[in-house]
């Protein structure tokens, strides 16, 4: 049994101050008053110095595990020792469920990772399936990143589906000229940026690209109905028009992830979508695309929850800078990143706030004299993974 104790406590509701949580097995057991916590001498205690004790973060978008994976071009690591140097670096921020998100290419047009080759990214989904019978330290689970033009991988798609390794799904769709492209000179300084390409390969690689054969409407409904049969919640991507909104939410889409307007992401709130923006949007102050700015949609309220995209360390950064420079409720903020991903895939009966009868699964972030968020502790399930001691000298 632990007693978190001697912090302001993130509930689903509010932020309690000067509380404790009781933690037995995996269990939160109670949420109770500091002055109750001697009633508890038999448990071992961790004390919050003042500071946040949070649910832990769920990342519900983030290729991080590619880089590690294939921090080269040209080299590629083992993918065992890959997820499990990732889970390190990954509690230390604070992460506790992590959505692995694969790219599923035909062919990536801006960097030749091999994680991104098919057998590869086939691998690194059995490498994570494999880790929820061994040891490890925070929960990996899938999401399926699935480009629309990858029609030769739809079968292999539906396998994993239905062997249950597939625990989120998106379609995404970069033809230049739409989408997350929709400027063509943000795609061709973007592609230069990646590759040494005249202006000339570019307007190649551009008219290839916009003409390449795609998934039929009636394919992705098919693959969304499989993946609704089975809990698997299913999302769109880069989502820039209302026509856009109407389609993939016939097909049972019920996320849009990196809306690239404000008008779009008004559009879909109010059609009922959970809406995701990118953490690095907010510590960059607007989108490397040139797409919604994260931080003007929140304060609009039209983002539900915050992702780490590519960037672990952007979620914990995020939701102060958002509180301390933007004037947004703190407690709203931590919502973003703990109860609001956990409702979106499904998780929330599970994980995703400190309340009894729920994982424990919390951290405990404390504050610099200057601001500077630390986290101090990290539990999931009710081990206590790590605790850091900050020090002067």
């Amino acid at each position: 049994m632990y007693v978190i104790h001697n912090g302001n406590v993130i509930t689903e509701e509010t932020i309690l101050e000067n509380y404790a949580v009781v933690v037995e097995g995996d269990m939160i057991q109670a949420i109770i008053p500091e002055a109750e916590v001697d009633n508890y001498a038999h448990a071992e205690k961790v004390n919050a110095n003042g500071g946040f004790i949070s649910p832990g973060f769920i990342d519900i978008h983030s290729d991080y595990i590619e880089s590690l994976a294939s921090p080269r071009p040209t080299s590629m690591m083992d993918f065992n020792i890959s997820l499990r140097e990732a889970e390190k670096i990954l509690v230390g921020h604070g992460i506790t469920t992590m959505f692995h998100s694969l790219s599923f290419y035909r062919e990536d047009a801006f960097d030749h990772k091999p994680i991104r080759q098919p057998e590869n990214v086939q691998r690194m989904v059995d490498a994570i399936a494999n880790t929820h019978h061994e040891l490890h330290l925070i929960r990996h689970r899938l999401h399926a990143r699935f480009e629309i033009d990858n029609i030769m991988e739809v079968d292999q798609l539906i396998r994993n589906m239905e062997a249950n390794k597939v625990h989120l799904l998106s379609f995404m769709d970069h033809t230049p000229g739409q989408g997350q492209y929709r400027d063509l000179e943000v795609y061709r300084e973007t592609l230069q940026g990646y590759r040494d390409l005249s202006d000339e390969a570019v307007q190649t690689i551009i008219q290839e690209r916009q003409n390449v054969e795609c998934m039929t409407i009636e394919r992705m409904q098919e693959v969304a109905k499989l993946a609704i049969s089975k809990g698997i919640a299913v999302a769109s991507h880069d989502d820039d028009n209302v026509d856009k909104l109407h389609l993939v939410q016939s097909f049972g889409t019920t996320i849009s992830e990196f809306p690239i307007t404000m008008e779009i992401a008004k559009k879909a709130k109010e059609l009922g979508l959970k809406t995701i923006a990118g953490a690095p949007n907010v510590l960059l102050g607007g989108s490397h695309s040139g797409n919604l700015s994260a931080a003007e949609a929140i304060k609009e309220d039209c983002i539900d929850i915050l992702c780490s995209d590519y960037y672990p360390a952007a979620l914990l950064h995020a939701i102060f800078s958002l509180s301390d420079n933007d004037g947004n409720d703190l407690h709203d903020m931590f919502m973003k990143v703990t109860l609001n991903p956990a409702k979106a895939v499904r998780m929330d009966n599970e994980i995703g706030s400190i309340k009894p009868g729920k994982k424990a699964d919390m951290l405990v972030i404390e504050r610099m004299d200057d601001g500077y968020p630390m986290l101090t502790a990290t539990m999931v399930n009710g081990a206590l993974i790590t605790t850091t001691n900050y020090r002067m000298n």
